[in-house]
């Protein structure tokens, strides 16, 4: 169950890794990095990486209680 939790965590982080790097090409001179994070905050896929690394980390550090 461990390694499917994980499993998920990595996929979701990629994706959501890949589409948070994605959006840099929209960063102009215009724009800033304060419009880029503005502008990445309200998209859902990019919330997808800290929900897979929060995934991935709970997955390792909690140990399993089969003995």
């Amino acid at each position: 169950m461990r390694i499917f939790i994980y499993l998920v965590g990595f996929g979701l982080s990629v994706i959501g890794g890949v589409t948070t790097i994605a959006y840099l090409n929209l960063l102009t001179m215009e724009r800033g990095w304060l419009g880029y994070f503005r502008f990445i905050s309200t998209r859902i896929e990019c919330y997808f990486f800290p929900i897979g690394i929060l995934l991935m980390w709970l997955s390792l550090s909690f140990s399993s209680q089969e003995e």
